[in-house]
Order: structure tokens, then C-alpha cells, then sequence
């Protein structure tokens, strides 16, 4: 039996905000980043709260590639809160904590009740805020580890592109391949199905129309908005379908040397798409149609996609090798077979169209390097 699943309520456009003064709360736990609190974002969630006299604690320590650490401190600050809605607002890094927070405090405190739990992205990414992922990262051993759970999935996702006005260039570039990734893998998954097919080619044409525009004009809001809306499809798509080792090896790759996601999968793309041609060339070749890429047969429309995904890439200023990433060479050497165990163990793994072994893994670092 073949299953799809939809359960966070999606609120987009103008007014979108306006949905957390209509959510049932009586008391509120933001969870976000300092960025958001020195330039006044988080002020535009706040002040929705207290117009329904709502009140709220704060919790703004969410760095990058959020920590085991962040995420205790966030629990213990959440359940003495005794809030009962969690509103996240930031990238993947903000709502991923906000998620793990949830999570960690119902089997600290199983006598609460478990929050609503409201996302607000400011990236057009990751897709967490409809996903039952979140990702934290264990800085002690240099590994991310993915938390899959229903309880994850947010109740709410709130989706105004004007948060992602301020998001520079190259977070917006590396941002946009996490979406571009997230779809691919999802139309390739062994475990894709008519609905995730339908959301994953949506979320492409949207990247490979408005990504560019994106990058180039931070304030061309049509762009801004598609992005966000084709993040929020592609995250919908993957949730249901799995990934692939794209995914599994920029975790590994992040983990290691601390490489944004977005970025590592943008570099690792083209080489598992090679990878991956014998079992999904003709899925491939069809997302070449798609987009308008020759495709005269299965060769050419693989050849194709690799050749847009790279274009792309190089147009974004963003590197084509590991190597570029400021990863040095024999650190990274000395911890290919580390990277490639952790990636062969990854989740993202068992939904790959093409199943690897560990050599392969290794490879295909190699490869990227």
C-alpha cells in the first residue's frame, strides 16, 4: 500500500503572519537566532502575540548547525516555560531546534502536553517546517544526527517570502540547491509515489525558473516567494518519499568539517546523479524534459541535468570540488573511511534509487574531492 501524508496546516501570502494570533495558546516559546532579534524579525512575531495578550518567553541561541548543547539548554528553558506553543523562526538551524526542543521535552516531561508547534522559515531551504526531521549535530564525535519522528512534523507553517529578503547571495544560492536536492532525490527515491512526483517536479521547474532571479535581485519578491514555495513542496515531497546518499554524505561531510548543508549537497548533486543513472537514468532524463534539457535518450538527458546542475552552480559562484570548500587535504583523506561509514548508515541511504556499498561511498568522496 502506497501512502502520502499532509499534516501541517501551510499559510502563505499576505497576512500570513496574522495566523498566530489565530492559534489556541496561553503561552508562547520563540524559538530563534540573534540575527533574527537584532534586526527586528523576531519583533514581528512578538507583536502578534502580545495583540491577543499572549505571553512568551524568548529563546534566541541557535547557531548553525545546531548543537546536542543548544538543544538541552533550549528543553530545560521550554519546559520551565510551561508554554504550550512553540513558534520557530529562522533557517533550517531554527526550526530544527525548535523540533528537537519539542521532542526532548516530551520524554522529559511526559506530563505536559505536547506543544503546538508553529514554523516560520526565513530560508528557502530545507523544507523543515513541514518535515518529521530535524538535525542536530553531536560537535563531540563530528557527526549530525537526524531525528525521525512524527511528533516532529509542525502543526503550522507560516510562509512569508519577505523574511528572506535580508538572506545574502550565497545563502540564498546554497539555500536553493538544498531545495533543488531535496526534489531530485524525491522524484528518484525508491519510495517516491504519484503525489511526491507531482510536489518534487513542482519544486523543480520553480528552482531552475526563479533560483537565478533570486540570487541576482534580493529583491525580486515573485523569485523570493517560488523559492520559498518550492522549499515547502520539496520538503513535503522528500517527507513522504526519503532521500538519497547526496543527503547522507553532506551529513557526513558536514558533521566532519562543518560545511553548510546546502553547500555540501550542491557539490555532491552531480556526482551521485552519475552515480545513481544506471537505476534512475530514465527518471532523469524525464526531469531533463521537464525543464527543457535535450533528451533524446537516457545518456543524454542524465548528461543534461548534470550539465544544468553544474551551470547552475558555477553561475552562483559556487565551487564544483570538495576541495574548494576549505577542507584540507589530509584531514580530509584521513577521514574518507569515517565519512563514508557514517553515510552508508545515514537514513537518507535505504531510499537511494541505487543501493551503495562502502567502497562506493568512499568513491564517490574521492570523486567530489
Amino acid at each position: 500500500m502506497t501512502q502520502f501524508r499532509g499534516k501541517t496546516k501551510i499559510c502563505y501570502g499576505r497576512y500570513a503572519l496574522d495566523t498566530l494570533e489565530e492559534l489556541p495558546c496561553t503561552r508562547a516559546f520563540v524559538v530563534t537566532d540573534p540575527f533574527m532579534v537584532k534586526s527586528g524579525f523576531a519583533d514581528q512575531i512578538t507583536s502578534h502575540l502580545e495583540r491577543r495578550n499572549i505571553p512568551h518567553c524568548l529563546f534566541s541561541h541557535v547557531e548553525p548547525d545546531p548543537s546536542l548543547e543548544t538543544v538541552k539548554r533550549g528543553t530545560v528553558e521550554f519546559v520551565s516555560a510551561r508554554a504550550d506553543l512553540i513558534v520557530a523562526l529562522g533557517g533550517g538551524s531554527a526550526i530544527d531546534t525548535a523540533k528537537a526542543i519539542a521532542f526532548f521535552a516530551g520524554r522529559a516531561a511526559p506530563q505536559l502536553p505536547r506543544p503546538l508547534l508553529a514554523a516560520i522559515p526565513t530560508t528557502s531551504g530545507t523544507g523543515s517546517e513541514v518535515t518529521a526531521i530535524s538535525v542536530v549535530t553531536d560537535k563531540t564525535h563530528g557527526v549530525k544526527i537526524p531525528l525521525n519522528d512524527e511528533l516532529l512534523i509542525p502543526d503550522v507553517a507560516i510562509l512569508d517570502a519577505r523574511f528572506t529578503r535580508t538572506v545574502p547571495p550565497s545563502v540564498t544560492a546554497a539555500t536553493g540547491m538544498d531545495v533543488l536536492t531535496h526534489a531530485v532525490e524525491a522524484y528518484t527515491s525508491r519510495e517516491n509515489n504519484a503525489f511526491t512526483d507531482m510536489l518534487a517536479v513542482q519544486a523543480i521547474r520553480y528552482v531552475f525558473s526563479f533560483l537565478f532571479k533570486a540570487y541576482q535581485q534580493m529583491e525580486d519578491m515573485q523569485a523570493r516567494e517560488m523559492m520559498l514555495l518550492g522549499s515547502c513542496m520539496a520538503g513535503m515531497a522528500f517527507n513522504n518519499s526519503g532521500l538519497g546518499i547526496t543527503h547522507s554524505m553532506a551529513h557526513a561531510l558536514g558533521g566532519q568539517f562543518h560545511i553548510p548543508h546546502g553547500l555540501a549537497n550542491a557539490v555532491l548533486l552531480p556526482h551521485t546523479i552519475r552515480f545513481n543513472s544506471f537505476d534512475a537514468g530514465v527518471r532523469y532524463r524525464e526531469l531533463a524534459r521537464i525543464i527543457g534539457l535535450p533528451h533524446a535518450n537516457v545518456e543524454e538527458g542524465t548528461s543534461a541535468l548534470v550539465e544544468a546542475v553544474l551551470r547552475l552552480n558555477e553561475n552562483m559562484g559556487i565551487p564544483t570540488r570538495i576541495r574548494d570548500l576549505k577542507v584540507e587535504e589530509t584531514a580530509f583523506r584521513a577521514a574518507l573511511d569515517t565519512m563514508a561509514s557514517h553515510a552508508l548508515d545515514d537514513m537518507c541511504t535505504k531510499s537511494n534509487p541505487r543501493r551503495p556499498s562502502l567502497a562506493d561511498l568512499r568513491l564517490l568522496l574521492e570523486q567530489a574531492w
